[in-house]
Formats: C-alpha cells, sequence, structure tokens
C-alpha cells in the first residue's frame, strides 16, 4: 500500500489494530486464505486452472503464456502454498 508516495507494508496490521480498538473485530482469515494472498494475480489464476487439472499447455494456451512460463509461475507458486506437486495443490484448501 502507498500512503504519502511511501510504500507501506505494515497497513494490514494497522487497520487490523484500529478495528480491534474500535471494538469491531476483522474477518478471520484460514492458513490458506493468508498463503493465497502471497501469489501474484498471474500467479493465482494459474495455480487455480493448475489444481483444476488443467494442464501447463492448456493453461498458456487460454492466458497467451509459453508453457515454459506457466511453469515458472507453479515452481514460485508452490513454496508460498507450502506445496510440492499438483496433487497436493489439487487438495489445497482454498
Amino acid at each position: 500500500m502507498w500512503s504519502n508516495g511511501i510504500a507501506n507494508d505494515r497497513a494490514p496490521q494497522r487497520a487490523r489494530a484500529e478495528l480491534r480498538a474500535s471494538g469491531d473485530a476483522a474477518p478471520a482469515r484460514t492458513a490458506g486464505q493468508d498463503a493465497l494472498g502471497r501469489l501474484t494475480p498471474q500467479e493465482l489464476q494459474i495455480v487455480r486452472l493448475a489444481a483444476e487439472g488443467v494442464s501447463n499447455r492448456d493453461i498458456a494456451a487460454q492466458m497467451f503464456l509459453s508453457h515454459r512460463t506457466v511453469e515458472y509461475h507453479l515452481y514460485k507458486a508452490y513454496p508460498k502454498l507450502g506445496v510440492g506437486s499438483r496433487t497436493e495443490l489439487a487438495r489445497f484448501r482454498w
């Protein structure tokens, strides 16, 4: 988030603290939602398609990417989600 032109990475924590102080509560997030929040929008789209069983080549065709780019995005997304394979990805709690 940006505040006065400066990146502010602690804005979500501050917002939650302000809500708690006012007597309100922020919606609880599950571990899966926190992990998904670490993905880029493109990683998220690719991961969801892969979890549905779509092949890398078909994902690439749908997104106008090369299959190697899809492989790269999955390679970067797996550690963020704590999974090591497509099988684990299919069992991931969304």
